[in-house]
């Protein structure tokens, strides 16, 4: 039998009086005469049971939405009043009422520039902490290198120079390579700005002067910041999904010293070569553009360095890279450590270490720079 409604009664005893069978099968035909008639309404309306025949779920829904004013989501607390006694009618409706989420609440105006503000500040307070916690881990690996100057016999030498192979043997060509094609740009657009001045001749020095002081010390920690940082970080974070961690501290075995402690000084060996190496190929690529188009040979070019650029623009590229390399082994490290049970931590921790290292190495190189400025070197 179809379902079908009608309206009985007025004032406080008007009623929904229901009709037929309530099912999902038949009340197809009432859904919008219902929605129109609990708008007008309005909540509370009191239901009629006495005709009605059977009733499921979606008939007890449609019924409650008209005693809720026609809104699917709205007056959840509308009262809901019985006339008449039908066997599950109450407990189905009490059921849909239950099972009605309520309306959510609509959006507040969104404050663009309050919302800058909440976000920058938010990124303030990251980096303050990120800063924190690195702080707080160099003071541990520096205990940690401490306890092993103390007693040499636990430093794990295999560890150093595996690690010294992966990090430093196998960059020397990309370092060398991309050093190479820098030394040649250099002198390439020095050789051709310089030549407006008439003076093609300073393209030594401007080759000279950048990569040794610059560009082979700051070129080679970015690349093994895209290079072995992201290594380091994934290996240990691996180690660290896998529990191969905890197993090492329930063997005895302190991951400060057995993972971080190696490749900390496996950096510190490698990152000084791979520099020099990287000041050699820039000075060649460099050399090879003056000879070929200014026309200066190689033994004057050699020459010309010797005596017009100081030995101390050497030692000033040079100096920078023990902290390079304890800032990006400490990073690392750091994030491999943090890694937590699933991929996208993973992921995240490897592209942050990147990231932050190359960072970290852009600051220092600038610190230097102002540092070097101030003492006149």
């Amino acid at each position: 039998m179809k379902a079908a409604f009608e309206m009985r009664g007025a004032g406080r005893e008007r009623a929904l009086a229901l009709q037929g069978d309530w099912t999902v099968w038949t009340v197809a035909a009432v859904d919008a005469p219902l929605r129109k008639l609990g708008a007008e309404l309005g909540p509370g309306v009191n239901v009629d049971v006495t005709g009605l025949g059977h009733i499921d779920m979606t008939g007890a829904w449609l019924i409650d939405r008209t005693v809720r004013g026609g809104e699917p989501c709205a007056n959840m607390d509308a009262p809901l009043t019985l006339i008449g006694r039908h066997e599950g009618a109450e407990r189905l409706l009490r059921a849909a009422r239950a099972a009605t989420q309520p309306c959510p609440l609509a959006p507040s105006p969104v404050d663009a520039f309050g919302a800058l503000l909440d976000r920058a500040g938010a990124g303030l307070l990251g980096m303050w902490r990120e800063g924190i916690a690195l702080m707080d881990f160099f003071g541990r690996v520096l205990v940690t290198l401490a306890g092993l100057i103390a007693h040499p016999k636990k430093i794990r030498w295999t560890s150093i120079v595996h690690a010294m192979e992966h990090a430093g043997l196998n960059a020397f060509p990309i370092v060398m390579l991309l050093s190479f094609f820098i030394g040649f740009v250099v002198a390439y657009l020095g050789a051709v700005i310089l030549a407006d001045f008439g003076a093609t001749v300073f393209t030594v020095e401007l080759v000279a002067f950048s990569m040794m002081r610059e560009f082979a010390a700051v070129i080679t920690a970015v690349i093994l910041a895209g290079r072995s940082n992201s290594a380091f970080t994934a290996e240990i974070g691996v180690m660290k999904m896998r529990q191969e961690i905890d197993a090492m501290q329930v063997m005895g075995l302190e991951p400060m010293a057995t993972l971080v402690a190696p490749r900390v000084i496996a950096l510190m060996i490698m990152l000084p070569l791979l520099t020099f190496a990287a000041m050699v190929s820039g000075l060649a690529g460099g050399l090879l553009v003056c000879w070929r188009t200014l026309g200066v040979s190689p033994v004057m070019f050699l020459a010309r360095m010797q005596e017009i650029v100081p030995v101390q623009h050497f030692w000033a590229g040079m100096v920078k890279t023990p902290f390079f390399a304890m800032a990006l082994a400490l990073i690392a490290c750091r994030h491999g450590l943090a890694v937590g049970g699933d991929v996208a931590s993973l992921g995240q921790r490897t592209t942050s270490s990147v990231v932050q290292a190359i960072f970290v190495v852009i600051v220092i190189d600038a610190l230097f720079a102002l540092w070097f400025v101030e003492m006149n070197w």
